[in-house]
């Protein structure tokens, strides 16, 4: 009797990792922003994974003024996104905290220069 066939499915588990969620949030974030505003930070990323589930948190800095709705939309939008179709997982929670709002005005003033 031949031995039977195991799919390929049923023989192992593919596990993702945390801070690869992370880092496919983080990019996915600056993606929707189009661009990180001159003198801010990048956003970054903190993420749970239970399963095939992710809690995610975003942080970012913005632009003012700006619509901080439409943008904080948008990423949550991008983020959900790729985490599915890149780790193929739903981000059952995707939250954006805005930590900074940035103008030309701030930036002129950390650089020890205002006009």
């Amino acid at each position: 009797m031949p031995p039977q066939r195991i799919e390929a499915a049923a023989r192992g588990e593919t596990t993702i990792a945390d801070r690869v969620v992370a880092k496919i949030a983080a990019r996915a974030a600056r993606e929707a922003l189009g661009r990180v505003p001159e003198g801010c930070s990048p956003p970054h990323a903190t993420v749970i994974v239970h399963h095939d589930h992710a809690r995610i948190r975003i942080s970012l800095e913005l632009d003012y003024p700006s619509d901080i709705g439409a943008q904080c939309g948008a990423v949550r939008r991008r983020v959900a996104e790729r985490v599915a179709s890149l780790a193929g997982m739903e981000a059952s929670e995707v939250a954006v905290e805005v930590e900074r709002l940035q103008s030309v005005h701030t930036r002129r003033t950390d650089q020890g220069r205002l006009r």
